[in-house]
């Protein structure tokens, strides 16, 4: 045999040998990847052969199925459309799913190793079990409440968040965001609609897919002013401390004033009037009294800086959340800018939180100082409704002790008594909290935020909740914030009606 058909032997030989190795990667490693790619049409078809697992909150079905007459036997089907939207997410066809549908992804599809026996009796009955059930904590009032207050406010405010948890356990009583999305086009079988109704709402400027409860942080003005507290009553401050006020401050360049002239005009107030009355003054001086160092330490062991939280499943994965953030509060050296720690102090600069930051706060009072993790999983059952997982409160931190749980508690139902939060007030029942205005883009109107906690007529605490609406016109913007709180709070506790 002549050279050249040696090597053109050698050559086929070699191009052989790396198509059987393909082949054998293919086959021994690769198979399976493929065989559950969201690409492989065969793979979704038979996703859609048996049906999904329910999603229920309070009883009701808030994510069902429908039987199609097209290839994909099974439609998702949501009920309350806008309602649960930011909750339950959605899950589309061949694509990945978002919220809920996506962190019980495995438990709804049947596929969880949890459900291993409902698929092997499967093998030998033939049949197509359906996935898991999904029961969420959600009280449908509060849900229901917070929905239709947060979209019918008496501002005309178009954004906003609302979110509601039980102190004791941290189960998620509400949890909704303003503009919301109807979640049915986007699952539909018609892709092509499918992806024209997820582009039309991902190039809304009013970011409807995003929950604001959750996935957005704003500079939450004078509830920070609870932070500031907490971090005083742990250095030696009671709540009848005097601290310095006045009419302004001025420190490194920052200008600080009160809201309204009559707010502490005095030199000096006590510290459960500060927070009665919301003291601009007098907080951005205790701020810089007690150091950079002691506020980030308070506001980091209440939560901020946390960025691996989720809300969901206490032994799983659930909806992430954002991280919230004092700032730095330093000069380009590094060192301590004064200014910046007096206007961060007053939940200004650089300071951002969720609202949920914002009911963990509220709800860490309530709960004599312990924080509980937050969970929307109450329990996972099988299709034939066997209790699969039931959920086990888990404390998240303890920022406080009980002695600084019970002055704040104080001071914050002196607020609502006595002070700017009046509109939280529900009769019956003790409800403490904090207002905040937060400044933010210039020209812009404020953001009005609440949060705060009711107690029933037996002193328990029945729920926590934090409200926040964006861009609120026509002065004091925390005031609608708190009268939408407190009828959530009612709602809650049961208390609806009355």
């Amino acid at each position: 045999m002549n050279a050249p058909l040696r090597r053109a032997g050698v050559v086929i030989l070699v191009l052989f040998g790396l198509l059987f190795a393909n082949l054998n990667w293919v086959q021994a490693y690769k198979a399976d990847d493929y065989r559950t790619n969201d690409y492989n049409r065969r793979v979704v078809v038979a996703q859609y052969e048996r049906p999904r697992g329910v999603i229920e909150a309070g009883g009701q079905g808030v994510a069902t199925n429908k039987v199609t007459d097209d290839a994909l036997k099974y439609l998702r089907v949501y009920p309350r459309k806008e309602v649960y939207a930011p909750v339950l997410g959605y899950r589309p066809v061949g694509l990945a799913a978002t919220g809920i549908e996506n962190a019980e992804n495995d438990f709804l599809s049947g596929e969880s190793d949890k459900l291993f026996a409902d698929r092997v009796k499967d093998m030998f009955t033939g049949n197509n079990t359906g996935g898991g059930n999904v029961l969420l904590t959600l009280n449908t009032k509060a849900q229901e409440t917070a929905w239709k207050e947060l979209n019918n406010n008496e501002r005309g405010v178009d954004k906003g968040a609302a979110i509601a948890i039980d102190p004791r356990t941290g189960a998620v009583q509400a949890m909704v965001s303003m503009p919301s999305f109807d979640p049915n086009p986007l699952v539909s079988h018609d892709e092509k609609a499918a992806a024209a109704a997820y582009n039309k709402l991902n190039k809304d400027p009013d970011q409807p897919l995003l929950n604001r409860s959750t996935a957005e942080t704003k500079p939450p003005g004078s509830v920070f002013k609870v932070i500031i507290s907490a971090a005083a009553l742990q250095n030696g401050y009671t709540t009848e401390t005097e601290i310095e006020a006045g009419r302004e401050y001025r420190e490194s360049g920052a200008v600080i004033r009160n809201s309204e002239d009559e707010v502490c005009p005095g030199s000096r107030i006590d510290l459960k009037d500060a927070l009665t009355t919301s003291c601009n003054t007098g907080f951005a001086r205790l701020g810089v009294t007690l150091g950079r160092d002691k506020v980030i330490d308070t506001a980091k062991a209440f939560g901020f800086q946390d960025d691996q939280l989720t809300v969901g499943n206490l032994e799983g994965s659930g909806l992430p959340v954002a991280m919230s953030d004092t700032g730095k509060i330093a000069n380009p050296d590094g060192g301590v800018d004064k200014g910046a720690l007096a206007q961060s102090s007053l939940g200004q600069r650089d300071v951002r939180m969720t609202p949920l930051q914002g009911a963990l706060i509220a709800a860490t009072v309530a709960n004599d100082g312990k924080q509980m993790r937050p969970y929307l999983v109450q329990k996972l059952t099988s299709p034939d409704l066997r209790t699969i997982y039931s959920a086990d409160p888990k404390t998240l931190r303890t920022p406080i002790n009980s002695q600084v749980a019970g002055d704040l508690k104080e001071m914050m139902v002196s607020v609502v008594q006595n002070g700017t939060g009046r509109r939280a007030r529900i009769s019956g029942m003790e409800v403490g909290g904090k207002t905040g205005t937060a400044q933010n883009a210039e020209g812009a109107d404020p953001h009005g935020w609440f949060i705060g906690f009711a107690f029933n007529d037996k002193g328990e605490a029945v729920s926590a909740v934090c409200v926040m609406l964006e861009n609120v016109p026509g002065g004091h913007a925390s005031a609608e914030a708190a009268r939408i709180a407190g009828l959530i709070m009612k709602a809650a506790a049961g208390r609806g009606g009355d």
